[in-house]
């Protein structure tokens, strides 16, 4: 079974094309849960309430994503002074969550987000620690340093791996150079990421399961991007980050989606505090879960991965 089919079958079995972003923030994480841990020990043990109470309640994700950044910040390699949990935690913090999702949900493909991508050999290098080391189901790669920097990342996809190669994301930043007017073979000045949508295409075609991160909050270009990949012909995954706190609408996505003609359970649209950290934005939900217990900060997590699905209304066939 290759990356794709993976993804139909978690869609089909979850009712979902969300992808729930696993990027925890220490300072919303609820006292009911920090209480004298650290680190190392709170942050997997707020998520895996929340997935307990997700397979509870029967209300899942199509995917997860943790954000390796959100992790090994907190890693403190030249502290030797200090004990292995400590010098480690971040690490050993997204080897618990990533353990935990896997044997919880061991159908829901886990992205990684480290956005890699370096000249050949050491892409390899990078490829061995996403795939090999955190044993992901995905990686996001950037395509800067072209085909030999992705290609070691895609041989990945004969073992039914994915990797999503940044097309045009959804920072503010994007538009710096992705939507500069540039001229390539046939091409006649078109975006940047366009140019690099068409490179997806060829790599998908060799390697299924090579995708695509196309943000939500770029819609124009989203839309442009995925009627692309329809009238090619070849199946490109797209992971949408985006929704929420970035501005991204996931009706809006969804709307577009359709109206391209794009296969909706080969998409991926990404919701992080969204759904880990709702009180963070949220002061009368704050207000309303002060001193409760860890169970309730869960509870309202599930309720807004819930809204969330609703919200983009995806039904499997």
């Amino acid at each position: 079974m290759n990356f794709n089919d993976k993804l139909r079958e978690s869609a089909k079995s979850t009712g979902s094309i969300v992808c729930m972003g696993l990027d925890p923030v220490l300072e919303a994480i609820p006292n009911a849960v920090i209480k004298n841990r650290s680190l190392r020990f709170s942050i997997p043990l707020f998520l895996e309430e929340i997935f307990i109470e997700m397979k509870k309640q029967k209300v899942l994700p199509g995917a997860f994503k943790p954000n390796a950044g959100f992790y090994l910040k907190h890693d403190k390699p030249l502290e030797i002074t200090l004990s292995e949990n400590d010098r480690f935690a971040g690490s050993l913090a997204l080897a618990s969550v990533i353990y935990e999702a896997k044997q919880i949900f061991p159908d829901i493909p886990l992205i990684l987000d480290y956005k890699r991508g370096d000249i050949a050999t050491s892409s390899k290098n990078y490829a061995v620690e996403g795939f090999d080391c955190w044993g992901a189901d995905a990686v996001t790669v950037a395509p800067y340093m072209g085909t030999d920097s992705v290609s070691p990342f895609a041989e990945y996809s004969k073992q039914g791996k994915g990797v999503y190669v940044l097309n045009r994301t959804s920072n503010k930043g994007a538009e710096d150079l992705q939507d500069l007017k540039v001229t390539s073979g046939h091409f006649s000045l078109v975006p940047l990421y366009e140019i690099v949508a068409h490179k997806i295409v060829d790599w998908a075609k060799a390697s299924p399961g090579v995708g695509a991160v196309v943000g939500a909050t770029a819609p124009r270009e989203l839309s442009d991007i995925a009627a692309l990949y329809v009238k090619s012909g070849v199946e490109v995954p797209l992971l949408i980050p985006g929704v929420g706190k970035q501005g991204g609408s996931a009706q809006e996505v969804t709307a577009r989606l359709r109206e391209a003609g794009y296969p909706l359970e080969l998409a991926r649209i990404n919701s992080s505090s969204g759904i880990t950290h709702p009180w963070e934005k949220n002061k009368d939900l704050a207000k309303k879960l002060e001193n409760k217990s860890m169970q309730d900060y869960a509870k309202a997590c599930v309720e807004q991965l819930a809204k969330l699905n609703e919200e983009i209304g995806y039904k499997p066939a």
